[in-house]
């Protein structure tokens, strides 16, 4: 055999290894249908996020989560909605999402009022996930978020082993909203494995710092041996912080509060604040658009033809892991925090 003729057989044994080799690094799947998704260009997909209360800091790590999932995903991620807490502005919000015709939505699902505009954006051929609060009477594909319970649970579990086991409790709560009112319903079963807690009073933050502080003073002054706040919202754990700085009760009454708000974090390095319970926020918001982006592109062969089949192959529910935030771990959240600004 002369040089020439094995040099060409050498280079067609090559090519003959590379191509299938190639195609493998190029789909990394043995799915046909999964190989032309994963080629496709989907960067002029929109998903949208609605919410309200977008004023508040919590959110921003919600922001910040869902850019960050489009960025990954590369797809563009819009979040809109009102500042404040109005349902007449997010419904508002939410219809105007609708006529963009995205590729799917995610739903701050705080109240019924929200329910048509679910099942319409559905009925649409948009797929929608509710985030944070759920309202699974309508055709949502998944929530995605913590399991309300679970939070106050764990917050009752950490105030009970900070008063030793004793005392009196108030509650900080939004009562008549089914999240807080699951929230409010771990935080008792917690206490129910402590006899010498008592739950004396459940006080309405409405949500608004300002209340939250006047309720907070009002239920300190009708229980003069209060031991401590269980607060469901972060605007309860700073209401309870500066009702008890204002009444020079600093370290007589203990406060666990809710999500990881930089003014809650820094009344615990201060003292003032025990602990807070944490949502996995950023995390949520990137789950929520991963479970849309999957439906639409990576769906598992469930049936033949999952349309048609009216199959839903993904989670239905996808719960988030519960944080507590002590002086022990605060200052990881309060750097984080500064990553989030807008």
């Amino acid at each position: 055999m002369n040089r020439k003729v094995f040099l060409t057989m050498l280079v067609a044994v090559l090519i003959m290894i590379a191509l299938p080799l190639s195609a493998c690094q190029t789909t990394g799947t043995t799915s046909e249908g999964e190989s032309e998704a994963q080629m496709e260009d989907h960067s002029e997909d929109e998903y949208i996020y609605v919410s309200a209360m977008g004023n508040l800091e919590f959110f921003n790590a919600h922001k910040y989560g869902w850019g960050w999932a489009g960025e990954n995903l590369g797809v563009k991620a819009d979040y809109v909605g009102p500042a404040e807490y109005d349902m007449n502005a997010m419904v508002a919000a939410f219809d105007q999402a609708i006529a963009r015709k995205p590729k799917g939505i995610a739903v701050f699902a705080v109240e019924p009022i929200l329910e048509p505009s679910i099942d319409k954006a559905v009925e649409a051929g948009i797929p929608v996930v509710t985030i944070l609060g759920d309202l699974p009477n309508t055709k949502r594909l998944a929530f995605v978020g913590s399991y309300q319970y679970d939070l106050g649970y764990i917050g009752g579990v950490n105030l009970a082993e900070a008063l030793g086991g004793e005392g009196q409790v108030a509650i900080l709560s939004i009562p008549g909203v089914q999240m807080f009112d699951d929230r409010e319903a771990g935080y008792r079963a917690a206490f129910d494995d402590y006899p010498g807690i008592e739950v004396v009073q459940v006080g309405d933050t409405k949500a608004d710092t300002v209340t939250s502080i006047n309720t907070a003073k009002d239920i300190m002054q009708r229980n003069p041996e209060l031991a401590a706040f269980a607060a469901t919202d972060s605007t309860g754990g700073i209401g309870a912080a500066t009702a008890v700085e204002e009444l020079g009760k600093v370290g007589e009454v203990k406060i666990v509060s809710m999500d990881r708000n930089s003014d809650v974090l820094e009344k615990i390095k201060e003292g003032v604040v025990t602990g807070t319970v944490a949502q996995n926020d950023a995390a949520m918001a990137y789950w929520a658009l991963l479970t849309l982006y999957t439906y639409n592109y990576n769906q598992a062969p469930l049936t033949s033809d999952n349309e048609a089949a009216g199959v839903n192959p993904g989670p239905s529910q996808v719960y988030m892991a519960v944080n507590y935030v002590d002086e022990s771990n605060l200052d990881y959240f309060l750097k984080a925090n500064e990553i989030y600004v807008p």
